[in-house]
């Protein structure tokens, strides 16, 4: 894991839900240019603190902090999600958005232009530099000799890997994926969990997912979240090696009282 600077400080964040809180005083410090996965059952409340990080859902109490590397820090609690894209903060879901009758190209040209406003994506031409931009990134999700294939003909993990090169050339600080190994064969999966290894010395991933191999090649850092609050925190050892873990999540044994 490179550095150890925190990059986003999740405090004392709840939502309740007409009475139900699916969130309880969750606390968590990503730090810079890690790799950090939030793991737990259904309904553990792993997809909810996404969307209150990217500002779809509002918290009942608590706050988000970004810390920029070069600006001063930012409060995303009840700021809207188009801003804290804007502020370098993007989010990839479970299933890809790509346009399937645009090229690779196209798309990953569409995502640049996008972040860039709405005078730009009309008007604005591409300078050098972005177009070597989106080589580079092309290049580092092993789609540059897909650069002008009909998106819609990528295979199920090419998509996914497309789609995490349309928030990586715009060059965010901080990249959430939710499942991006979902609906992939071992290969696909081994080759995202390289891809992510890759990326992150660029930027920090948080990682929403299920799977347990996936988990093991590419997290640098584990919370684990159950019933809506953090269970532990640890390395992938750790937490694997944790009995409380094995009870609700894995389904060894019993919990420890």
């Amino acid at each position: 894991m490179a550095g150890n600077s925190t990059v986003l400080d999740i405090k004392n964040v709840s939502v309740c839900f007409d009475g139900f809180y699916a969130l309880t005083e969750v606390n968590a410090a990503v730090k810079r240019h890690s790799i950090h996965f939030f793991i737990g059952p259904n309904g553990a409340g792993k997809t909810t603190l996404l969307d209150i990080i990217c500002g779809k859902t509002k918290p009942t109490a608590g706050s988000v902090i970004f810390h920029p590397e070069s600006r001063a820090d930012v409060r995303l609690t009840g700021m809207p999600e188009y801003k804290i894209v804007r502020e370098g903060v993007g989010r990839k879901f479970q299933v890809p958005s790509v346009f399937g009758s645009l090229t690779v190209w196209d798309n990953m040209m569409l995502s640049l232009k996008g972040h860039k406003g709405i005078w730009d994506s009309l008007f604005g031409r591409p300078t050098a530099d972005e177009l070597a931009q989106i080589d580079r990134v092309l290049d580092k999700v092993g789609l540059l000799d897909k650069a002008q294939t009909r998106a819609g003909s990528l295979a199920h993990g090419q998509k996914q890997w497309l789609e995490i090169g349309m928030q990586l050339v715009q060059q965010p600080e901080i990249i959430m994926l939710d499942e991006p190994a979902a609906g992939m064969g071992k290969p696909e999966t081994f080759k995202t969990g390289e891809i992510l290894r890759e990326i992150q010395k660029e930027c920090t991933i948080i990682v929403i997912e299920h799977d347990m191999d996936f988990m093991r090649q590419a997290a640098d850092v584990v919370t684990v979240l159950h019933e809506g609050k953090v269970l532990t925190e640890g390395t992938v050892d750790e937490v694997l090696a944790d009995a409380t873990v094995q009870a609700v999540y894995l389904g060894r044994g019993k919990a420890a009282s």
